[in-house]
Parts: C-alpha cells; structure tokens; sequence
C-alpha cells in the first residue's frame, strides 16, 4: 500500500520538482502575446503595443508619417488651412483615379462600373444601440472627471489641490518654452522611438517578457539608460531650436 500511494503521488512531486509554473490566466496564450493584459483589453492593448513597437513597419509607418505631417503642418498653419489642404489632397487622389478609370474602361471599352464600388457598398450605418453604448462609455469618463475638478478645485483634499497647484506653476515654465503643438510633436517622437530603442538595446534574458521563475523584472542596461537620456536630449534640442 505503501508503494502504490507513492506511485500515485509521484506526478505531482515530479511536477513540482521541476519547478513547473502554473499557466496565466487564459490558457493556452502564446509567449507573442501581449503581457500583464485582461482578457477584455488584450486586443486593443496588443495592437497599441504592436504600433509603437514597430512589429508592423508599413502600418507603423503610415501612422507616424500621417500624424507627424499633420502635427508640423499645424504648428506652421492654421486649423482651417490644414484640414482645407487635407481634403483637397484626398479629393485630389480620388478624383484623378476615377477620371483615370473612366478613361481606361472607355479605351479598353469593358464594364467594370465604379473603382470605389466596393466601398460604397459597405454599410458604416451607427445603429442606435452602439451609439448609446459609446455615449454611456464616455459619459463615464466625463463623470469621473467632473468628479475629480470639483474636488480638487473645492480643495476636499488640500494636499491634492496644492499638488494640482504647484503642477501648474511648473507647467507655465514648460509652456514658456514650449507651445502644446510642440508638445506634441516632442511626445509623439518619443512614443515611437524610446520604446523600439529600449527594446533593441535592453537585456533580453532579463526583459518583462522572460520573466524568471519569480517573477522579478529586471533592470536596464547602463549603456540602454545613457542612450535613452540622449536621445531625448537630441529630440528636445530640435524641437527648442
């Protein structure tokens, strides 16, 4: 008897012999996954982080190009002048391809009908039952943040009010300096290139993403942390000259 319940009892100790993890919530998710992420946020979260982290160069690409043309034009023009020319740009693109189609299928005399068909056809309808669930989910911020202004501005905590305070006459020497479009500009740069530089320069047996057995992050190398230092000094010395 004495055997047979050691037999029974040897998966379990042979298991925890090897120091067998207990699998993250969600299964069978593989390791390219998104970290530390709810099952909820996980597809919104992971495709944020595949966007900063380049993991897509075109897709990356056109989105940094896209907001980074819009940002500069907006710190050289006006609102109104910039979106007038953004439309003119796409009116641009539309229209020629439709003229040059129509005269294709005029030469080569077929029936293809209209280049853009498809996309006419795509029903982009809000129906009311996502507008009302998108108006709910924002009336939850809005709250919140009402919330938060009247009791930091009614000082129901006087030791946030004047963090609140003092923030904001740190922010008036910021904003000597520099204007909200720059801003911008200066966080955007920093958003798609401190983490694709910590990422390449970073310990790799160490990272977040291979944690040990114990769950311990580890730290930066010194040559990742003085190259982060400098590339945010570069970025910040172009954008103050």
């Amino acid at each position: 008897m004495a055997e047979l319940s050691a037999a029974t009892q040897s998966p379990s100790i042979s298991s925890s012999s090897f120091g067998a993890e207990p699998s993250a919530p969600g299964g069978g998710r593989s390791s390219g996954a998104c970290p530390t992420l709810g099952a909820k946020s996980c597809s919104s979260s992971c495709a944020v982080h595949d966007l900063i982290f380049w993991r897509d160069v075109k897709k990356t690409g056109f989105v940094f190009g896209t907001t980074l043309i819009v940002l500069l034009s907006l710190a050289a023009f006006s609102v109104i002048s910039v979106v007038s020319y953004l439309i003119l740009a796409l009116l641009s693109v539309t229209i020629s391809f439709r003229v040059y189609k129509s005269v294709i299928q005029a030469v080569q005399k077929s029936e293809e009908g209209h280049p853009f068909k498809a996309y006419l056809d795509v029903d982009i309808t809000l129906s009311s039952e996502a507008f009302h669930n998108y108006v709910n989910a924002a009336m939850v911020h809005i709250n919140r943040a009402l919330k938060l202004i009247i009791r930091l501005f009614l000082v129901e905590d006087l030791v946030d009010s004047l963090k609140l305070a003092v923030f904001m006459w740190l922010m008036t020497y910021v904003g000597a300096v520099f204007n909200g479009i720059t801003l911008l500009i200066l966080a955007e740069l920093l958003v798609f290139s401190v983490p694709i530089v910590y990422e390449k320069y970073k310990d790799p047996s160490k990272s977040p993403w291979n944690r040990q057995k114990k769950g311990r992050i580890s730290t930066w190398k010194p040559e990742t942390l003085q190259l982060l230092k400098h590339h945010l000094t570069v970025i910040t010395l172009l954008l103050v000259l």
